[in-house]
């Protein structure tokens, strides 16, 4: 059986009209991505947000949780790991949209390094696919095996993806990035990216205001820019 998932969420104002779902990094928790839903409320009015923490403790971080261990480092963990951890996410994904009454053409899934790993595997192995997947300062997963990521939605059609990604990432350097892109591509799965110059292994202002306008136009949302200086 599926471990059970759960997380801190956000709550719309209202009827929830889409749900964002974000997909941590490895050694840290839903709480480190949640907030990010409180600065995408412009962007995304009627978004509930929720942040899963990932079903293992972490075992080179203790306070920390892991979608899959990492304790070889090398590739071979990958395409494994995400197989394993499908099933406890695609379970709660199920259950948040059903809480919420919405098919998978309003879910979004967020994915911040292990976390992205998970997003681009789950996100094209969906049933139906989402809305949208965005992944920042991540890589694909087994991209020789894209020939089993078949999820379109009611018109026959793929999520978009898009992948955002420091030029100083010292963690997953960014040629993973430009190397997704091209997998995706050459496998007709709608991809675009963002570059972050100076920016480690992390997410800045940014990659948050393309990340939200992404998710708002993926939606369909009336695209605004909150007030204030736009964020570098």
């Amino acid at each position: 059986m599926a471990p059970s998932l759960d997380g801190p969420r956000l709550a719309p104002k209202g009827h929830a009209k889409q749900l964002v779902v974000f997909l941590h990094g490895y050694g840290a928790d839903g709480n480190d991505l949640i907030a990010i839903g409180e600065q995408w409320r412009d962007f995304l009015p009627g978004t509930a947000f929720a942040a899963p923490h990932a079903p293992q403790p972490c075992a080179q971080a203790p306070v920390g949780r892991q979608w899959f261990p990492l304790s070889l480092r090398d590739e071979s963990e990958l395409w494994p790991g995400v197989n394993g951890a499908q099933p406890g996410l695609d379970q709660f994904l199920d259950a948040e949209l059903a809480r919420y009454g919405l098919g998978d053409d309003r879910l979004a899934l967020v994915g911040f390094s292990q976390g992205t790993m998970l997003a681009l595997h789950v996100g094209l192995r969906r049933k139906r696919a989402p809305a949208a997947i965005l992944g920042y300062s991540g890589l694909l997963a087994g991209p020789e095996h894209l020939a089993s990521a078949q999820a379109k939605d009611a018109k026959d059609e793929r999520s978009p993806i898009l992948l955002a990604h420091g030029d100083q990432d010292d963690v997953i350097p960014v040629e993973a990035m430009f190397i997704a892109a091209e997998q995706l591509a050459e496998a007709d799965i709608p991809v675009q990216w963002h570059l972050a110059p100076g920016l480690g292994h992390g997410i800045d202002g940014s990659g948050l205001l393309h990340g939200g306008l992404f998710l708002a136009k993926s939606f369909g949302l009336k695209l605004e820019l909150p007030p204030g200086p736009i964020p570098r």
